[in-house]
Order: C-alpha cells, then structure tokens, then sequence
C-alpha cells in the first residue's frame, strides 16, 4: 500500500474527470447542434474512459491514502465509482430523447452538470477527511440544483429546485455542525485519526455525543430517510424526469459511502450512540415510506417514498453491522447493504427508464394509470415493468429478493430479530402498491388511443439488459454478494 502524503497518481480518475469535463464543456460552448450531438457522445466516451481507467487501479492493486489522508483510494471506492460511472452513462442515455423533446439541450448543461456533478460524488466516495467530504457533498449538491432548475420556464421544476436548494443548505448545516462538534471534541479531522482517539478514550464524550446526532441528521437526509425525507417526493415528482434518475441513481451510492465512512471508519467505537438513531430511522423508513406509497397515484411519487422504505433497509444493513467480537458478521452486514445499494441503483435506472421511454413531446406518463395497456401496447415493456415491481416487493428469484434476505440474515445475526420481523411485515404492506402496477399493465382497459412507445434501438437494448441483470442476479446472486464482503473485508478492515 503506498504511503506517500502527496500522490496525484491515486487521485487520477477525479483529476481525469475534471480534465475531460473541461473539454466537453469548451466543444459545447462552439456547438451548434440543437441536440448537441457531439456533447452528447464525448459524455458518454469520458464515462467510458473513466471507467476503464478505474478498472485498471483496481486490478492493478491501487490503494492508499494521499493529500494528508484527505483522500483514501481503495476496493470499496473502486467499486462504487465503476457503479457510479454505470449509471450516470445509462441515466444520459434513457433521458437522451425525453431532454431533447423538451428542449432541454439548448446548451450542454445537463451533460456537463452531471458530470460535475458525478466528481463530487467521487470525492465523496473516497473521503478520509471531515473537510474533503463536505467538499464532494456540496460539489455534488450545487449541480444538483441546477439540473433540477435546467427547465426554466417550468415553473414545477423551479419550484422542486427551491425546495430541494433550501431543504439541503438546511442538511449541510446540520451535517457541517455535527462535524465541528466532532472536531471539537477530538481535536482531528481525519477519520483515522478521530477513530484513534475515540478508541484511546480522550475525546471528550458530551461534544462527541451531541455531534452525532446532527452528523446521522444530515447523513439520513442525504439517504432520503425519515424523518429527514419531505424533500423526496416533492423533488422526485417536480424535475424533469431525466434529472429525477440522475438524483435517484448515482447520488445514492455516494451518500451510502459517505454514511459508511463516517460511522464506520471514524465512529465506529460510538456505535453504541449511533446504532439506535440508525434503528429509529430504519423502522420510520419502511413504516411511513410504505404505508404513504399505497395512497399515491403519481408514479413518480409511488416510486418516491418507495425509495424512503428501500433506504430503511440499507439503514437497518448499516445498524447491524456492529456485532461486538465478529468482524466476520459485521463484514457480511455492511456487505448485504452495499448489495442492497447497489442492485437498488440499478432497479431504480431502469424503473424511471421506463418513464422515460413512455413519455413523449407533449405527454408526461407520470400517473400510473397513464400505463393502463401496456401490455397490448410493448408486451416487451410490460415484462420489465412486471420484473421490476416483482423485484421491489422482494418477491423470488429476483434480485430483490435476495437483497432483502441478505439484510434480514444480517439483522438476525445481530440479534434483533423483532426488527428483521417488523421489516418483513412492511415489505409485505409494500408489496400492495406494486402489485397494483402489474395490475395496471396486464389488466385494466387503456383510457385513450395510446401512442406506441418511441424509444431507439440502443434504448431499448440497454433497458433489456437492465431488466435481465434484474433477474439473472436473482438467480446467481453469489459473485456480486461475495465481490460486496470482499470489498468490506479490504477496505474498512471490519
């Protein structure tokens, strides 16, 4: 492992992505392509170069911390931004005709954005220090805002952006007081370095204390989690559905490593503090997340406090993961949330591409009755909305079976069974809202002529194959799980 304070080598991919955001935004600014074609394209090559380029530090064996420990690269981070890089390239590539009919690419902003935003997301995901991920959380969050704002004339988008803009300087406020307690109270910044100190017993305890609560505050808003979570729905339901899987898709595995580096690599020995507000948030996730769900009628919105229960479970993965004396349990726990996480990110992609492909110029399939049909319109489409619904209500041999399983063993082991209960119970009063979907799809009668869905070949190429994964990690769920405790066992030495 390299040691040396000052090591730009380990920090290629986010100097890389800096370089290369750059130069698409200068070929943009002399484009006169009204769908910025070429944009469009040198977007999805960086994503591609940025991919190859992580790929290579990982196999090669790449790890370390430089910049003073402000910047840690490892399996766990690898990992995550090869993820990341996956989801932003498909996001841009389901949105592509959903921006372009709604004059949405009148500049490039939206593809050098996401790209900006993509870096705080990698900043975040390899934080060694409380300045460094603050830094990638606010990197990322201001080009979140301004997507969400791209349609200017919009006045629902303005709005969510409003909301979203306001709702997080709140949220960062929090998170950045926690972290001046933190720093108060053990004199460090670095994680290593307050972990040390909090395992030495000098930290002072009541600033410590209080430092958490505004620290896991912040951190659940980020996740979506109650009762930190007015912004999801509103957010989801008023962007621009291109922007709403940007914010739904990658920002979620930044927020989960940021989650795990805080609390694992630097609160660790808290975790007696910490566990129960994790608790807390995990069972209000799944109660109001899924309980909410059933009275919706906006899709977009269902899928938003979907997304609040889902988080209740990686919460609940994150909560178990503190088994004194076995590292082993705790491995297998952080790893069964990472799973969760990360096959989360990938049902979700293709759950709003199907949005995306069904909406057209003028037309906005936001309602779930607006799917009514389906099934006599694209039976093709209709199978992967089938498959992705049966996976969110964990229901076999998908993968989102298997991710619940994995959190509920994780849980068990850890000893709190009536929680692992409580969570099987709301996953089977979620089970409701999506059944209803497959309902729509299969066996209610169209409301008008509908329009045969327009989608490219490459579109429905790339939705076929992320409802595929759907089921094929379902089936085979091993190697990815094995890869996820693989990278927890390495990385944060659990």
């Amino acid at each position: 492992m390299m040691q040396s304070h000052i090591d730009f080598a380990l920090a290629t991919p986010e100097i890389l992505l800096l370089v290369l955001a750059l130069a698409v935004l200068l070929v943009d600014a002399v484009s006169t392509h009204p769908e910025r074609k070429t944009t469009y394209v040198l977007t999805l090559l960086t994503l591609a170069v940025m991919t190859v380029v992580s790929l290579v530090q990982w196999n090669s064996g790449v790890s370390g911390k430089t910049f003073n420990g402000m910047y840690v690269t490892d399996a766990f981070s690898h990992l995550l931004k090869i993820t990341s890089y996956i989801a932003v390239g498909v996001t841009l590539v389901y949105g592509r005709l959903y921006a372009q009919a709604r004059d949405m690419l009148r500049g490039g902003e939206l593809y050098v954005l996401t790209l900006m935003a993509l870096l705080g997301q990698m900043v975040m995901i390899s934080a060694g220090n409380l300045i460094s991920i603050y830094l990638g959380l606010e990197l990322m969050s201001l080009a979140l805002y301004a997507l969400i704002a791209l349609r200017r004339d919009n006045a629902v988008a303005t709005e969510a952006a409003m909301k979203y803009f306001v709702l997080g300087a709140l949220a960062s406020g929090f998170l950045l007081y926690g972290m001046s307690m933190v720093y108060g109270a053990t004199g460090h910044l670095d994680l290593a370095e307050i972990a040390r100190v909090i395992g030495s017993g000098q930290a002072k305890e009541l600033p410590l204390v209080f430092g958490i609560v505004f620290v896991v505050a912040g951190l659940a808003f980020k996740l979506g989690a109650v009762p930190f979570h007015m912004w999801v729905p509103d957010v989801y339901q008023g962007s621009p559905t291109a922007v709403t899987l940007i914010l739904g898709g990658a920002p979620k595995l930044a927020a989960f490593a940021m989650t795990l580096r805080l609390l694992v690599d630097g609160l660790h020995g808290l975790a007696a503090d910490w566990q129960p507000m994790l608790m807390i948030l995990a069972v209000l996730s799944l109660a109001i997340g899924n309980l909410t769900a059933i009275v919706q009628t906006n899709f977009k919105r269902m899928l938003a406090y979907s997304t609040i229960s889902h988080m209740g479970f990686v919460l609940l993965g994150l909560m178990a993961g503190v088994v004194d004396g076995k590292p082993n349990a705790a491995s297998a726990a952080y790893g069964a949330s990472l799973f969760y996480m990360i096959t989360y990110v990938l049902t979700t992609l293709a759950s709003f591409g199907i949005v995306l492909l069904l909406s057209r110029q003028g037309f906005e399939c936001e309602h779930i009755d607006d799917l009514k049909g389906l099934n006599r319109r694209s039976p093709w489409h209709a199978l992967i909305v089938l498959l992705l619904m049966f996976s969110l209500a964990g229901i076999p041999p998908l993968v989102g079976f298997y991710a619940k399983l994995a959190v509920l063993q994780a849980v068990i082991e850890s000893g709190h069974v009536a929680l692992a209960v409580v969570a099987v119970l709301f996953s089977l009063i979620g089970a409701f809202y999506y059944l209803r979907v497959v309902k729509v799809v299969y066996f209610d009668e169209p409301v008008a002529e509908a329009a045969p869905v327009a989608a490219t070949c490459v579109q429905r190429g790339l939705l076929s194959v992320n409802g595929a994964l759907i089921l094929i990690l379902g089936i085979l769920p091993g190697g990815l799980m094995a890869l996820c405790v693989q990278v927890i066992k390495s990385s944060l030495g659990s």
